[in-house]
């Protein structure tokens, strides 16, 4: 699959490069150490301006993904990596993100429960395994999600500045990521549905007074994959140009996750660590949430599928 389709459903350039590009490094296609593209090169792939790239780049830099020397190039210097202690591929128990997602959609059934500031890295994830069941190297027969994300009426204790001149930019920025993802994790699963790839693909929202002190999914109802977020100041690089400087932003790639699955033994660390999480998701599902509001095209937030 091709990333530069990633974050189509009306994501703008900036964000769509930026995204795919955070997707091929977490999932190795860009290893540690390893060099992008030049830049010319990923303007022509993703049909965009170089100045488009740059900011891209420079994003990246901010964020601490790549360091970018003059005549030398853009290096990884980071990678996402999960600590899965049941591994068998890596020593340290360390692998990424893809390869769990990967296993739980060889399934028949595909259950995910997610809990999450944006679904950014979710969509980015949903493409790939909808490239997968396109390319018939899997075929589930159903997939159910539901995320819980937090209400848009709340403070944000994140992306904010000492002197708050530029707050307001910052949570519009961040909305605006939350409902661009949003719609096109959406448009992932309509599209499998609609191209009869699969039965049944339903998605569920729920808004939750709780900002994520964490990124958590639960796959199947057998795995768990559980990381705090980590608050940061940075320089932010604006989709429209500019940058503010210094403004307390959030990693979540970074953020340490964890890896745990269900065993057949009821009290085994793993069975006990997904059950409790499944016990907290679904009792917040149930009592915490909002009553679902109209979208922007008129639909209910919470979306029921067969």
């Amino acid at each position: 699959m091709s990333e530069s389709n990633i974050g189509d459903g009306g994501g703008r350039e900036f964000e769509r490069v930026a995204g795919a590009l955070r997707v091929r490094m977490a999932d190795g296609t860009y290893p540690l150490e390893s060099f992008l593209p030049a830049q010319r090169e990923l303007a022509k792939e993703f049909n965009v301006s170089r100045d488009t790239v740059q900011r891209v780049l420079r994003e990246l830099m901010n964020d601490g993904w790549i360091k970018t020397r003059q005549g030398q190039g853009s290096k990884v210097v980071w990678v996402q990596q999960v600590h899965s202690p049941t591994s068998s591929k890596s020593a340290d128990g360390m692998v990424s993100l893809r390869p769990i997602i990967e296993h739980a959609f060889e399934r028949s059934t595909v259950t995910m429960d997610v809990f999450t500031l944006t679904s950014e890295s979710l969509e980015a994830h949903l493409r790939l395994q909808a490239e997968r069941i396109r390319g018939g190297q899997i075929a589930p027969k159903r997939i159910a999600l539901r995320m819980l994300l937090p209400s848009e009426s709340l403070w944000l204790p994140y992306w904010r500045t000492e002197d708050g001149r530029q707050d307001d930019v910052l949570r519009e920025r961040y909305l605006g990521l939350l409902r661009r993802y949003t719609t096109s994790v959406r448009s992932v699963l309509r599209s499998l549905e609609a191209e009869k790839l699969v039965s049944s693909a339903g998605l569920e929202i729920r808004r939750v007074q709780l900002i994520p002190p964490f990124k958590l999914y639960l796959l199947n109802g057998t795995e768990a994959v559980l990381g705090p977020y980590k608050a940061k100041k940075r320089t932010i690089v604006l989709e429209e140009g500019g940058e503010i400087e210094d403004a307390l932003d959030v990693v979540g790639p970074a953020a340490g996750l964890t890896h745990h699955v269900k065993d057949d033994n009821s009290n085994s660390q793993g069975t006990v660590f997904v059950n409790s999480w499944q016990d907290w998701f679904d009792s917040a599902w149930d009592l915490l949430t909002e009553p679902a509001q109209p979208t922007p095209s008129g639909e209910r937030e919470i979306l029921e599928q067969p």
